[in-house]
């Protein structure tokens, strides 16, 4: 691991925290839930079916107290939240290696390490990029093994936004597969609330808008990338994802007209999506078995 020995990484010098394990049942509750949200026309994922790729992020949550939140809604500690002063977090993308499904019902144990800490200064100032590493087990057996790369800095950003939205543009495409989504309010607080996301800019709109400067709220970077897979999922659903990775360029808002598009060539898909505004709010690359 690289880390600066000013600025951020200063704070962060003597900090290495222990990998942890933790464990969970893949009830089929969540995923229930999550198609609901996503008006899935086919029958859900029941027990015994194979978890969909990044599905377990609705397993393993967090709850902490409510005095243990800071004004933003995020946790005030955590395992693997560097110690830096006035810290603010952002989800930048990650990779999946999934060697076997996980199954749904089954008892799975989380293995999490951070493998890379590294200082950045970019055009907006310091950023400390943290990269966790989780392993996922059932039956004694390595299912699956992930690395998210999460990024901090210390205050708030001067990033540029749209100052109003149009939420009645549409983007347009002709790729082959497309799955349009217009998120709204409730939504995202059913996404907050599956997946224990406290962060205030999903739910609260004065929050959101007079705080942390967006124009409304903002789509939480999982559910973007949920349903780029969802392309993969519902036009290619007999082949068996082995490997993905994805990244957040930039943030999309609730009432604007999302589409993601893709299409697959040979064992691989590329995958995105846009608004009229931006062709590439997230990306994916997927690898079929």
């Amino acid at each position: 691991m690289h880390i600066a020995q000013s600025g951020l990484g200063s704070y962060v010098e003597s900090w290495s925290p222990p990998a942890i394990e933790a464990h969970d049942v893949l009830s089929p509750a969540p995923t229930a839930a999550l198609s609901a949200l996503f008006d899935q026309p086919e029958p859900v994922p029941a027990l015994g079916d194979n978890l969909p790729p990044l599905w377990h992020w609705l397993y393993f949550l967090q709850w902490p107290t409510q005095q243990g939140l800071g004004n933003d809604g995020h946790p005030g500690q955590g395992h693997f939240l560097p110690p830096i002063p006035d810290r603010q977090r952002m989800f930048a993308g990650g990779r999946c290696k999934i060697i076997e499904p996980l199954r749904i019902g089954e008892r799975t144990r989380r293995i999490s390490s951070m493998s890379t800490l590294t200082s950045k200064r970019g055009t907006t100032g310091e950023l400390l990029f943290v990269t966790v590493r989780s392993e996922y087990v059932q039956h004694d057996r390595t299912r699956l093994i992930e690395e998210q790369d999460i990024v901090y800095r210390s205050g708030r950003s001067a990033g540029q936004h749209p100052t109003d939205l149009d939420t009645s543009a549409t983007p347009q495409s002709d790729v082959p597969w497309q799955f349009p989504l217009q998120p709204d309010p409730t939504l995202l607080f059913r996404f907050s609330a599956l997946t224990a996301n406290a962060h205030r800019i999903h739910y609260d709109a004065p929050y959101a808008k007079g705080e942390e400067g967006y124009p409304g709220l903002v789509v939480h970077g999982p559910l973007l990338v949920l349903t780029m897979l969802e392309l993969a999922r519902r036009n290619a659903p007999d082949r068996a994802v082995s490997s993905l990775s994805y990244r957040l360029r930039r943030p999309a808002f609730a009432g604007e007209q999302l589409l993601a598009t893709g299409g697959s060539t040979g064992r691989s898909a590329t995958l995105q999506i846009a608004t009229h505004r931006e062709p590439r709010h997230a990306t994916a690359e997927v690898t079929f078995a």
